[in-house]
C-alpha cells in the first residue's frame, strides 16, 4: 500500500499555498492520500482566530471533490496541546503497517528541535520537507547530522519502510499567507483567488476574521 501523507497546521485559513504544496506531494511522492489535520490546541501559537470547528469546516470545503485529500479531525477530538508526536502515534496505531510521511515546510523543519519530543518523530514516520526558493537545508548541527544520517533522494525509500527517512522535495512557491488573508477580510476586501471559492464563501457566511 502507498504511504499516507500527514499535513498539519492551524489552517487559519487554508489557502492555495497549502493546497498546491499538498497536491504536488501527493503526485510526486505517490501518496495514497494526504490527510489535512487542523491543529486543535497549537502549543507554539496559542489562540487561533477561527475556532476549531470553523477551521475544520474550511478544510472540508477546500478539499471537497479532490481524490486523495482527506480531512482528519483527530487533533480537535483530543484534549490538551496538539503535539505532532501524539498525532503520529495515533496514526501509527490506526495504520501499523503503512508508511507515514509528515509533511513540513523548510521553516518548520529548521525549528524542529523546539518541538515536543521531536527526536522521536523518525521512530514513527518519515519527514518530508517542502523546499521553496530562499530556504537552505542545514548541513551542520543536529539537523544537518539528521539529514546526513537519514536523508534520501529516493522516493521509493518512503514506500519501502514505514518510517525513518528524511526527504526534501521542491514545491511551487505561492506567496500567500494566512495572516494577510485575515487582514484582507478584516479590512472588508475580497479574498477571491487566494483560496477555493467554497472556502471564501464559508469565511464570509460564518463572518470569520
Amino acid at each position: 500500500m502507498k504511504p499516507i501523507g500527514v499535513f498539519g497546521g492551524t489552517f487559519d485559513p487554508i489557502h492555495y499555498g497549502h493546497l498546491r504544496s499538498a497536491f504536488e506531494m501527493l503526485q510526486a511522492l505517490r501518496f495514497e492520500e494526504v490527510r489535512f489535520i487542523p491543529c486543535g490546541d497549537p502549543p507554539h501559537r496559542g489562540v487561533t482566530y477561527a475556532n476549531a470547528q470553523q477551521r475544520m469546516r474550511l478544510v472540508e470545503c477546500a478539499i471537497e471533490g479532490q481524490p486523495g485529500f482527506v480531512a482528519d479531525d483527530r487533533e480537535l477530538r483530543r484534549d490538551g496541546p496538539s503535539y505532532t508526536i501524539d498525532t503520529l502515534h495515533s496514526l501509527r496505531e490506526e495504520f501499523p503497517d503503512r508508511s507515514i510521511g509528515l509533511i513540513v515546510g523548510m521553516d518548520a523543519f529548521l525549528g524542529l528541535p523546539g518541538w515536543h519530543r521531536w527526536d522521536e518523530i523518525l521512530d514513527v514516520a518519515h519527514i518530508v520537507v517542502a523546499h521553496r526558493p530562499g530556504w537552505k537545508a542545514p548541513d551542520i548541527g543536529v539537523l544537518g547530522e539528521m539529514i546526513t544520517e537519514h536523508g534520501t533522494h529516493r522516493v521509493a525509500k518512503l514506500h519501502d519502510a514505514t518510517h525513518g527517512s528524511i526527504h526534501i522535495h521542491a514545491v511551487t512557491q505561492l506567496e500567500i499567507a494566512s495572516t494577510e488573508i485575515r487582514e484582507l477580510v478584516g479590512a472588508g476586501r475580497d479574498p477571491r483567488f487566494l483560496m477555493p471559492d467554497e472556502v471564501r464563501d464559508a469565511i464570509l457566511d460564518m463572518k470569520i476574521y
